[in-house]
């Protein structure tokens, strides 16, 4: 079966493009599932306000994934009035929908993260014990790092901090590919305005025109 990535951004417009991208990936998943292609939420990056995404990167694979990738990809329009702002006259709010190739995601290299052993602390300052459990992991390359000392076993330590780096370094992968993608979306914004939206949605329900 064919797998897909497909970016949602707000291209760094405003809020309200923030909120967008929240709403059409519950949309994008809502007929994923009635279209039966598994999705899985790769990366997703929060917005400013409580429940937005500036971006998220979903990966959808399935018998019929081309045609659904199609039916979503360009710019999307969304027509409703600001939800933040009471008298804005702003109506209209952009997103892009991005395909992005298998060769732009690139996995976290264990090679390049090194690990650090420490005591874990309790309250007070006290230590739960006097070897050292607690493990940070960090990728050299780019300084990303996580911590963990939930567990009294080292090895359980690393490998949950292990998977803590493997979400910051998706979430970093992704705002690398969104500052890469942000020409196209300039161009995307543009070609909304000439009107040729490849989705529009209407109302704060996101009702599909």
């Amino acid at each position: 079966m064919e797998t897909k990535f497909i970016q949602i951004t707000s291209g760094k417009g405003p809020a309200e493009c923030e909120l967008a991208v929240a709403l059409a990936l519950r949309e994008m998943i809502d007929e994923a599932k009635k279209q039966k292609l598994e999705h899985e939420v790769v990366s997703r990056c929060s917005g400013v306000m409580n429940g937005t995404l500036y971006s998220v990167l979903i990966k959808l694979k399935g018998k019929n994934v081309n045609a659904f990738v199609a039916s979503w990809l360009g710019p999307l329009l969304w027509i409703c009035q600001s939800p933040y702002r009471k008298f804005h006259k702003r109506k209209n709010w952009f997103i892009g929908i991005n395909e992005i190739l298998h060769s732009e995601i690139k996995q976290l290299n264990m090679n390049e993260v090194s690990f650090q052993t420490m005591r874990s602390s309790g309250p007070g300052g006290q230590h739960v014990n006097k070897t050292e459990t607690a493990v940070r992991a960090t990728h050299v390359p780019s300084g990303l790092f996580a911590t963990c000392n939930n567990h009294r076993s080292q090895l359980q330590n690393k490998n949950e901090a292990v998977e803590r780096l493997k979400e910051k370094y998706m979430d970093w992968q992704q705002s690398l590919i969104t500052d890469k993608g942000l020409k196209s979306e300039r161009e995307n914004n543009n070609n909304l305005e000439r009107g040729n939206p490849a989705r529009i949605y209407k109302g704060a329900k996101f009702l599909k025109q």
